[in-house]
């Protein structure tokens, strides 16, 4: 198991995506979403989706998750499209966060693909992870 400071040890995977979707709300993520797929994908437990207003900020906005996770000893096991920024992907296990510009969130339509999967209540997550 990977060395994590001692607050973030014992975190599940609901609580990860917490953390991940305050770092995307506090870099101006747009239309973030997080989709519980436990029991309904193998690889991870929650899609943390959002988009960006340009190639940039999807960047920045990676760049701030994987930052701020890789200071607490959360670091991604895969990560890709982070060059090009229309799609990135970054794999922390329990979590999976897309990052998407705009255009490309509508051409893959992740949600409607795991339609089956229920949404978290975004702003009931992020008071969740306040209280922390």
């Amino acid at each position: 198991m990977r060395h994590l400071k001692k607050e973030y040890a014992a975190r599940e995977g609901k609580e990860l995506a917490a953390v991940c979707a305050r770092i995307a709300s506090d870099t101006k993520a747009e239309d973030l979403v997080v989709l519980d797929v436990n029991g309904l994908a193998s690889f991870t437990d929650y899609f943390v989706i959002m988009s960006g207003r340009s190639t940039r900020h999807v960047q920045g906005l990676a760049e701030a998750i994987a930052g701020e996770l890789h200071a607490k000893r959360v670091s991604s096991r895969h990560s890709e499209g982070l060059r090009e920024g229309l799609w990135v992907l970054l794999d922390f296990g329990t979590v999976v966060a897309h990052i998407f510009y705009h255009e490309n969130r509508k051409f893959y339509d992740l949600e409607g693909l795991w339609h089956d999967a229920p949404k978290l209540d975004v702003d009931a997550l992020l008071a969740d992870e306040s209280c922390a």
